[in-house]
């Protein structure tokens, strides 16, 4: 099995970005349950990669159906030290317009996931530092990258992780508004969790598509309007993947690498076995 891998998960349509060779889909178990769809597995850039469609393909799996725990998992036992990560969200802020990239920073959680949204429990207690959620490190290459392709581009901002799959009510997203939050979705919150645990370094692409439902101006949201938007932003998202790929160090060393150093409570000698061997991925180099 090839090591340190990148991991890109997204919209169906971004394994079909140019130069993406030696591809095969991958099937992994893990004890979390399925993980959202097989893993495309190739070369891209010279190095190896590993795709996961968030919604599976044909899009078959609402956003508060995705588990996370199952696809990062997954990913970490495929090798997987970095994650890219691509989604649609909406803008909370005049500023970011249709099309515009926001490269996030922070998060707030509307969700009710939060036990689904760690690997630990069941006998050893965990508590990763979370101040900063996204990997500035890797955030920096999107942006540097980004700007390079022309792309409009924004520098940090708070992603509010909502529910759905409704989109929000005109008092949820005026009060998103007037509270200065940014962008809103649905998909990366957890993702974020669960890599920081995994100690894989996460950063994600926001690839606005409306401006939620908050400035009554504009057309309310609809999913016509995404799918629109989206299909707009596909080729400068994998632009932007393809050339972010190379420009990643070859070996982890970042402080996501090493999340878990100071986060394990529980003293080794009462962790269930039954526990570390469900996790062994993620415990694997502080079991000796």
């Amino acid at each position: 099995m090839a090591t340190h891998r990148i991991g890109i998960v997204g919209g169906t349509g971004l394994y079909d970005i140019e130069g993406f060779t030696n591809r095969k889909w991958l099937q992994v178990k893990t004890p979390f349950g399925p993980p959202s769809d097989a893993f495309l597995a190739g070369t891209l850039a010279g190095r190896d990669v590993v795709f996961l469609p968030r919604h599976a393909r044909g899009h078959r799996i609402l956003p508060g159906e995705l588990n996370h725990r199952a696809n990062v998992w997954a990913m970490k036992k495929l090798g997987v030290a970095w994650i890219l990560s691509v989604s649609a969200v909406g803008s909370l802020q005049e500023r970011y317009k249709p099309c515009d990239i926001v490269l996030p920073d922070q998060f707030v959680d509307r969700t009710k996931r939060a036990a689904e949204h760690t690997f630990f429990g069941r006998g050893i207690v965990a508590h990763v530092a979370f101040a900063d959620p996204i990997c500035n490190e890797l955030r920096k290459i999107l942006l540097k990258t980004a700007r390079v392709l022309n792309a409009t581009v924004h520098d940090g901002g708070i992603y509010v992780n909502m529910e759905g799959p409704a989109f929000s009510t005109r008092a949820e997203s005026l009060t998103h508004h007037r509270d200065g939050y940014d962008v809103i979705g649905m998909t990366n919150l957890g993702e974020a969790k669960c890599a920081r645990e995994a100690e894989i370094a996460y950063a994600t692409m926001a690839m606005v598509t409306d401006y939620d439902c908050w400035k009554t101006d504009e057309a309310h949201v609809t999913l016509e309007m995404v799918i629109d938007y989206l299909h707009r932003n596909a080729d400068l998202a994998k632009k932007i993947v393809a050339q972010t790929i190379p420009q990643i160090p070859a070996e982890p060393g970042w402080p996501c690498h090493s999340a878990l150093q100071n986060a394990i409570i529980t003293e080794k000698k009462l962790w269930p076995k039954k526990t570390v061997t469900a996790l062994k991925p993620i415990l694997t180099k502080y079991l000796d």
